[in-house]
């Protein structure tokens, strides 16, 4: 049979925008909308014109798509108002998108007590708008809010709403789970009733995540008939965001029955764009990927256990769904306590090493990472300190310098607007070829002071470390007490937008931080080839 063609609308600049603590630029915007672009969605909604400046001037001057059908977003005629008397619509139908999308009501609680009119005129307020942006020659979308809820509550209310945009000429009816609360099986049943009136080739759908279900009842609706899909970016959204369609389209293309029953604009070079898409976003919104996303996590294909390790040396479909690199990503073989032989040598390879695995070092470097972890370090989630620690087992690792010492005091005092402010000071003594280097900075912490100190001169390795980043720390207390031990994960990057993770543990939480920056920054003198600087 013919497999249909699925239709990949993304929102994250409108919906994803309405994330707590999300705000693009109109930079952020064109960055991101290019890269959807060539990912190979084809309708990427640009926001709502007119409902803020940064959405105004972005569509104002659209970025080209060599795929993509840009998008505009608004809401239908206001009531009272007609279509061309409506300010508010004027200025989504003057942005000359090739598309329009129109979000309407389609519950009657919300007709009687948001809108306060009567069922009828709501009617007439999709039509009306619908209508007019057919007759400008633009594709149009009815968003039909709340439908789920408005279908169980008054059915034949909410197929009208559907049928008022279809007759008016409109290109898609989006089936919309606004409050994000009806679960697959309900998604599946309406809609199957819902191709019973309009043909599910202009049904779309469009999930909150608000149960944890937004993808899969975008799949079951899917499954039922709709050919329009709608998500964002990593599953950016207001409360519990919407359905994820970095999840959404590896499922499509590559899971049964959808590979089969659909096929979608995605190529597979497309695909294997997907991982680094999912990154650009969390590297504009200059937060952690999640390591835990499903097909694009730096975890996705990670595997820890020594028994899951060996299994997956002999065939990775023990314990892979799918092949990494399908969908950019790669496998990881962690170290850890648990690691067997299996990990160390996998792991290894991994790093471009071909050691002898009946080599002695071997098993002592085995032996090495579960007395370190014993101790507290952790090297599942830091490869990097790993990687130099077997390195250096190897004598691969150069001296670059010694730290002969440093210091950190931390003052608490008042400015002269007598505002309470906490500074810290370091100072950090390093030897380099036989000199010696003095450095201070000052941060708003103890980590970024030593930090700054270190940037401040390292000799003949301060190019090197340039355009090092520090993006993440994270602390751990390991044992109760004011005497605890401390482990410390920093995680960092470079304009590469490669990301490494180094760990340190101390009983003093300043020594185990140092300790993971030192390693964070010889790591990176490592992959950057410097010369040796010790002697």
């Amino acid at each position: 049979m013919a497999r249909e063609r699925l239709y990949l609308f993304d929102t994250t600049l409108r919906d994803g925008a309405q994330t707590q603590g999300v705000d693009f630029s109109v930079e952020d915007k064109a960055n991101i909308a290019k890269a959807l672009d060539g990912l190979g969605i084809d309708y990427i909604e640009g926001g709502w014109p007119g409902a803020n400046p940064s959405d105004t001037a972005f569509f104002a001057n659209p970025p080209e798509f060599r795929h993509a059908k840009f998008t505009a977003f608004g809401m239908t005629r206001r009531p009272g108002r007609s279509v061309s008397n409506d300010p508010g619509l004027n200025e989504i139908l003057d942005a000359k998108t090739p598309a329009v999308c129109i979000v309407g009501k389609s519950w009657d609680f919300h007709v009687d007590v948001a809108l306060g009119i009567s069922l009828e005129e709501n009617l007439e307020l999709i039509a009306d708008s619908i209508a007019e942006i057919v007759r400008q020659g633009r594709e149009a979308m009815y968003d039909a809010e709340h439908f789920f809820d408005g279908y169980k509550a008054n059915p034949d209310f909410a197929l009208a709403c559907l049928k008022a945009a279809y007759g008016a000429g409109a290109r898609w009816m989006v089936l919309c789970d606004t409050n994000g609360g009806t679960l697959p099986d309900e998604v599946e049943r309406i809609v199957t009733e819902v191709t019973e009136h309009i043909p599910g080739s202009h049904l779309g759908i469009h999930t909150h995540n608000d149960t944890e279900n937004a993808v899969a009842n975008t799949l079951m609706a899917v499954k039922a008939g709709v050919r329009q899909v709608q998500g964002t970016l990593n599953g950016l959204g207001e409360r519990c965001g919407n359905a994820n369609i970095i999840s959404l389209i590896p499922s499509l293309v590559l899971k049964e029955p959808f590979k089969s029953m659909v096929e979608t604009g995605i190529t597979a070079e497309g695909l294997k764009s997907i991982t680094s898409v999912s990154r650009l976003l969390d590297e504009i919104l200059n937060r952690s990927p999640n390591r835990h996303q499903a097909y694009v996590g730096a975890s996705a294909f990670a595997h820890k256990g020594g028994l899951h390790v060996s299994a997956v040396e002999k065939d990775p479909k023990t314990y892979e769904h799918v092949e990494p690199e399908v969908v950019g990503n790669k496998r990881h073989l962690l170290i850890s306590d648990q690691a067997g032989r299996s990990n160390i040598l996998a792991q290894l390879r991994e790093f471009g090493l071909d050691v002898d695995p009946k080599d002695p070092k071997i098993n002592r470097l085995l032996e090495e990472v579960k007395e370190r972890e014993f101790d507290g370090f952790s090297y599942d989630g830091a490869l990097a300190s790993f990687e130099l620690m077997a390195r250096r087992r190897l004598g691969q690792v150069p001296k670059y310098f010694d730290v002969e010492s440093f210091r950190v005091q931390v003052e608490r005092r008042h400015n002269a607007k007598g505002q309470l402010l906490t500074v810290s000071d370091a100072v950090v003594k390093l030897i380099i070829d036989g000199e010696r280097y003095l450095s201070v900075g000052e941060g708003n912490g103890p980590v970024n002071a030593l930090d700054a100190a270190l940037r401040k001169d390292l000799g003949k390795f301060s190019d090197y470390i340039d355009d090092l980043r520090l993006v993440d720390f994270k602390v751990r207390i390991l044992t109760s007490g004011t005497e605890a031990v401390t482990r410390v994960l920093i995680e960092s990057t470079d304009k590469s937008n490669k990301r490494w993770f180094t760990v340190g543990v101390s009983p003093n939480i300043v020594d185990a931080s140092f300790a993971a920056l030192i390693d964070s920054i010889t790591y990176k003198l490592y992959q950057a080839g410097a010369p040796s600087g010790g002697k």
